[in-house]
């Protein structure tokens, strides 16, 4: 069930809009991944994952369970400083949510990211997984963002699972499936490391 929809905020938009409002392709999905769009609406722009324009054997039976299992790690994410809001369903095959620019982490740039962005980026994890949530894809670089003001925003739960809080499977299989997000920030320690020491020698 979706959270009540604050009346200051516009809700997704219509189907019927989408084709005129896109302004950019993120991402064309393949055989069964959405295409994602960057959609200008309500005098905003929203990110749009949509599987429209997949087969119709897709569309019939795969995408609306993706997108329904995509759509519950943003419902248990709402308000968590790092993750984009959830601007809410658009139908079966689509949802929309608030579009945060950043920059993808050492994008062919020497300069180490900035000072408490690791700090932040594991404490953004230890949140998600309070909330019940694994992501499962934090090494594909394009997935931890840095915004303007240097701290970590995190996309693309496709892969992500959701457990209940306090439920056996969370006491049972969480614990385990976060090694996996943890070991993508130890991914990113390492990276920062050898980035201090090039910038450091003046490589």
């Amino acid at each position: 069930m979706d959270a009540p929809r604050d009346p200051e905020r516009p809700g997704p938009p219509a189907r019927a809009a989408l084709a005129g409002a896109a302004e950019q392709v993120l991402n064309r999905g393949g055989w069964s991944n959405p295409d994602v769009l960057l959609v200008r609406h309500a005098g905003e722009r929203v990110v749009v994952k949509d599987w429209a324009g997949r087969s119709s054997f897709v569309r019939r039976w795969l995408a609306p369970w993706l997108c329904a299992r995509e759509l519950r790690a943003w419902r248990a994410l709402g308000g968590h400083p790092a993750v984009p809001r959830l601007v809410g369903p658009i139908d079966r095959l689509a949802f929309a949510v608030e579009y945060r620019p950043g920059e993808t982490l050492f994008k062919g740039r020497l300069e180490p990211l900035p000072e408490g962005f690791l700090a932040e980026l594991e404490a953004a994890l230890a949140e998600l997984h309070r909330r019940g949530v694994v992501h499962l894809d934090l090494r594909n670089r394009t997935n931890v963002l840095r915004d303007a003001q240097g701290r970590p925003v995190l996309i693309d739960f496709g892969s992500a699972l959701v457990f209940r809080p306090g439920s056996l499977a969370a006491r049972w299989l969480l614990p385990v499936l976060a090694a996996f997000d943890r070991r993508a920030l130890g991914k990113w320690e390492t990276k920062q490391r050898r980035r201090k020491r090039l910038s450091g020698s003046g490589a």
